[in-house]
């Protein structure tokens, strides 16, 4: 049975391949490398499995993750909901007919300015994380609905939150209260396990910290409504990768909500990558090789000042995949610029490849574009293209 089973588990596997690749092959005959495609079709797919395993959650999608406009369209078009950190983020947002009421601003430290935005434009929900906050927003948005943020366990995460953001949980209540005295109104807690975490225990015992906030803030006459379970949700990067289940967690985790909160609580999410994540495939081509350091070395024209960034900022984990076939050899990959920094990976197993070959890579729709920085060099990121 194991054996039938693995066996449809590769075939399913080659059939996805040879589409990618029939697709990057058309592609390539419109558009010059490097590109990355977005396609709205894993982006519908992904926000659906969302609601599908999470009914009774409502996604926030985090466009920090990839703020491209035809992303936004897509997800407007779904009935999505927006977590936005910035006023430019949210005037994006906005431009494009989404509700105020569904957008909260989940930055926990906001300038004036930004506040005095959100104000503007009716964005209600912010987050917070310390009394400093409180104060500004009190000056800047009377009446304004906050949502504490507490710090939780990132075990296993990929990017830790909590080093940054994060009130201690014993300090909720006091805060919560403080900002009733303020002039703000209390909404409710949020919390944010890690980028990319695969350790469900770490929302477990969120919410079990939380719930207890709950309990206590309620008992004391100040009930809150909103939830707000962050994102962090993990995405594969590889084809054959171990210990990514979303519907195993997701089924944990609504169990644990139901088992601990009163169903009229209103129980939200910001996802980022694993909406946006599976989604993108980002196409390049080698503009050069040598043989340095006993391998093959190839430079592509897209580096880690490009589509990249995700290496260094995210921590990210890519599997390059190649157009060519053949024996594989030890290589190493390079992006285009005179930086040494601007190195992708000393040690992939690929086919030996010449100038103009493609490499390729999926999964990258997030924090890729989105942390590129324009023109290093005079090297453009990749094109987005949406289909």
């Amino acid at each position: 049975m194991a054996i039938k089973q693995n066996n449809g588990k590769l075939s399913t596997l080659k059939t996805d391949s040879s589409s990618i690749e029939n697709l990057i092959r058309a592609m390539l005959k419109k558009h010059r490398t490097p590109f990355l495609i977005i396609r709205r079709s894993v982006l519908k797919k992904q926000y659906e499995r969302f609601r599908k395993c999470l009914p009774h959650v409502t996604p926030y999608y985090a466009i920090k993750a990839n703020s491209h406009p035809g992303i936004i369209k897509t997800f407007v078009k779904l009935g999505a909901c927006f977590d936005v950190a910035s006023a430019a983020e949210m005037k994006l947002v906005l431009k494009f007919g989404v509700s105020p009421s569904k957008i909260i601003f989940a930055n926990t430290i906001k300038s004036a300015e930004d506040i005095i935005c959100a104000r503007r434009r009716r964005v209600r929900l912010v987050t917070f994380d310390n009394e400093p906050e409180l104060y500004k927003l009190a000056k800047y948005y009377p009446g304004a609905h906050v949502i504490v943020r507490i710090k939780v366990e990132n075990q296993g995460s990929m990017v830790e939150l909590s080093l940054k953001f994060g009130a201690e949980s014993d300090q909720a209540f006091f805060l919560l209260r403080k900002a009733k005295t303020l002039g703000l109104v209390p909404a409710g807690v949020s919390f944010h396990v890690g980028s990319q975490s695969k350790n469900v225990e770490n929302y477990l015992q969120a919410l079990e910290i939380t719930a207890n906030i709950f309990n206590q803030t309620k008992e004391n006459g100040l009930p809150l409504k909103i939830l707000d379970i962050g994102g962090g949700f993990p995405i594969p990067h590889f084809d054959n990768e171990i210990g990514i289940n979303f519907e195993r967690m997701a089924a944990q985790i609504r169990k644990q909500i139901n088992a601990l909160f009163d169903k009229n609580v209103k129980v939200i999410a910001e996802p980022g990558r694993f909406l946006a994540g599976p989604s993108g495939i980002l196409v390049t081509q080698v503009v050069g090789r040598t043989f340095r350091n006993n391998k093959n070395y190839y430079y592509l024209n897209d580096g880690i000042y490009g589509d990249f960034s995700g290496i260094v900022f995210d921590h990210c984990k890519y599997e390059f995949k190649t157009l060519r076939r053949g024996q594989k050899f030890l290589s190493a990959l390079a992006g285009p610029t005179c930086d040494s920094f601007d190195t992708i990976s000393m040690n992939e197993e690929i086919a030996e490849l010449y100038v103009d070959d493609v490499i390729y890579v999926k999964n990258i729709g997030a924090y890729s574009c989105a942390s590129a920085t324009p023109g290093f060099n005079g090297f453009p990121p990749a094109k987005l293209i949406v289909i």
